[in-house]
């Protein structure tokens, strides 16, 4: 009796060999998933004064702003002018005062994009498959085909396109 035991014992533990090898799929398309990463830093921003704002008005004697035909009057009258006069010089021939920059920090975001993954669609005898693979299979992908028989009531392995990882070369 103890025999019969050893043998029911033995005849459950058989082990299934799978039969594998590896084989080229045609790859269709490669889709690149990208990882967004934002970030943002603080940066010195100065705005130039605005030159023709700053720029002062040329005075007449009388006190009122200049206009082009005075201006050009005047230029004639010191061309031609007599040697006795004195002509007093306006303060702003002087040159202009130096303008200040006005320069604050404002927050610059910045977005980078990379990819991290690859979702492949490749052809295998006839059948379309998708899998996600860390990098760029090319033109042909390899792949590892494994054949085992069918058991009633045994978990059936993964199947190409059910999530299962393709190998790559």
């Amino acid at each position: 009796m103890l025999a019969l035991v050893a043998g029911t014992v033995r005849a459950q533990s058989v082990v299934v060999k799978d039969n594998v090898r590896l084989e080229y799929a045609q790859v269709l398309s490669v889709d690149p998933v990208y990882q967004t990463l934002r970030a943002s830093r603080m940066e010195q921003q100065c705005e130039e004064p605005d030159k023709d704002a700053k720029k002062p008005k040329p005075v007449g004697e009388d006190g009122k702003p200049e206009g082009k035909l005075s201006r050009m009057v005047d230029s004639v009258k010191e061309f031609f002018g007599s040697a006795g006069e004195d002509k007093a010089v306006p303060a702003q021939a002087a040159g202009p005062a130096p303008a200040s920059r006005s320069c604050r920090m404002v927050q610059v975001d910045r977005e980078f994009r990379r990819p991290i993954a690859y979702d492949v669609d490749y052809v295998w005898k006839g059948t379309k498959y998708r899998s996600r693979l860390a990098e760029d299979p090319g033109n042909r992908l390899r792949i590892r085909v494994a054949v085992t028989p069918y058991v009633p009531g045994q978990p059936t392995p993964p199947q190409p396109g059910d999530g299962a990882q393709a190998a790559v070369p």
